[in-house]
């Protein structure tokens, strides 16, 4: 078993550093932009639908410490930039802090997704973090995302990090999910079977008119449109980039353990459990209980997520991500984002700006220690 190349994609928020609500600046910022030493040509920051967002994005590599190194050095040169713009970075799946409705990016493509989607797209905004891992072919990549499917919701669960919303508790760990279910290429999807079933399924999704074309179709698991990887689409974008790197590794680890192992016989699931499944882990993160992927039954999250690294252990062990999976498991099962996020909340008080401060320390401490 190879290790295989994986990359990762974050969404950042901008905030006004005096205010601490969403500062629509990415076009000063992206004018501000450098390219640091070390980074690949296809690192690039880049704009997002609206105009408080920012995308980073890893060159495809093997190895977790090239990966560790070029996620710091793109969440660096996004700082930077925005710094030099007047304004802070923030890796949230949403923005605590109350700050009216966003602004659009001036692209005919966003433009128009604007006119036919309506406030599903104009109430948007929110950040998440994708991950792709490089397939052979399509026929390998549909087979992995037919068994990929009840393992999603386990990564939603321990990326949890969007707890707060324009100035309230939501009561959820990813209030993100939630808000990004409301469009209809969204979610969770029963087996596709082959690739003949996946273009079938995409074609009659875009004719539909409920994806206006391929990169809309926004699965929690697909091939990724001009790139020969399978894209994971389910996680909040994390404060802490090493809790980014685990979840790197577990989708990583499942794509191998899929492709090149020994064929185990992977649950099928209906769609409306894989929605159960992902409620569950939207609403409660890693703090409860969730439906284990091999039984169907509500587990301790803990024994949970243990399933999830046995199933992937020997593709962990090829990647030499034995050690950091499990100093990452019990890392968030202590408390992760959504977690931190409360505590930052409670320690100030109940101050939602608190909370935003909080973010960007953390976020930067990757590269400003």
């Amino acid at each position: 078993m190879e290790p295989r190349t994986l990359g990762i994609e974050e969404e950042l928020l901008l905030v006004d550093p005096d205010t601490r609500r969403l500062a629509p600046r990415s076009q000063a910022v992206l004018q501000h932009a450098t390219t640091l030493p070390g980074a690949a040509d296809d690192e690039q920051l880049d704009k997002e639908l609206f105009l408080h967002q920012l995308e980073i994005r890893t060159t495809p590599l093997v190895g977790m410490d090239e990966v560790r190194r070029h996620l710091v050095l793109q969440r660096r040169s996004a700082a930077e930039s925005a710094e030099r713009a007047g304004v802070q970075v923030a890796a949230a799946g949403t923005s605590p802090v109350a700050s009216g409705e966003p602004e659009i990016s001036r692209d005919d493509r966003y433009l128009a997704m604007l006119e036919e989607y309506g406030d599903v797209a104009r109430l948007a905004g929110i950040c998440g973090m994708h991950v792709h891992v490089g397939i052979d072919s399509d026929e390998e990549g549909v087979a992995v995302i037919d068994g990929l499917a009840p393992w999603l919701p386990l990564l939603l669960a321990i990326s949890a990090n969007s707890p707060f919303a324009e100035g309230h508790d939501t009561g959820y760990h990813s209030w993100r999910s939630q808000l990004w279910a409301r469009w209809p290429s969204v979610g969770p999807a029963e087996r596709f079977g082959s690739v003949e079933g996946y273009r079938d399924a995409c074609r009659r999704m875009i004719a539909s008119g409920a994806a206006r074309d391929e990169k809309m179709l926004y699965f929690d698991a697909r091939l990724s449109p001009g790139n020969p990887t399978v894209e994971v689409r389910i996680a909040d974008v994390c404060t802490d980039p090493e809790d980014a790197l685990l979840i790197a590794a577990l989708v990583r680890a499942l794509v191998m353990s899929l492709a090149d192992g020994p064929g185990d016989h992977e649950p099928v699931w209906r769609a409306e459990m894989l929605q159960a499944a992902k409620w569950r882990a939207a609403r409660f993160g890693v703090s409860d209980r969730l439906l284990c992927p091999t039984t169907g039954d509500l587990r301790p999250a803990r024994e949970v997520l243990a399933s999830l690294v046995a199933r992937t252990r020997a593709a962990l062990e090829a990647c030499g991500d034995v050690d950091l999976t499990a100093e990452g498991v019990e890392r968030v099962l202590a408390g992760g984002g959504a977690a931190r996020q409360h505590a930052a909340h409670e320690r100030s008080g109940g101050d939602f700006c608190a909370v935003v401060d909080d973010l960007v320390t953390r976020t930067n401490a990757c590269w400003r220690g």
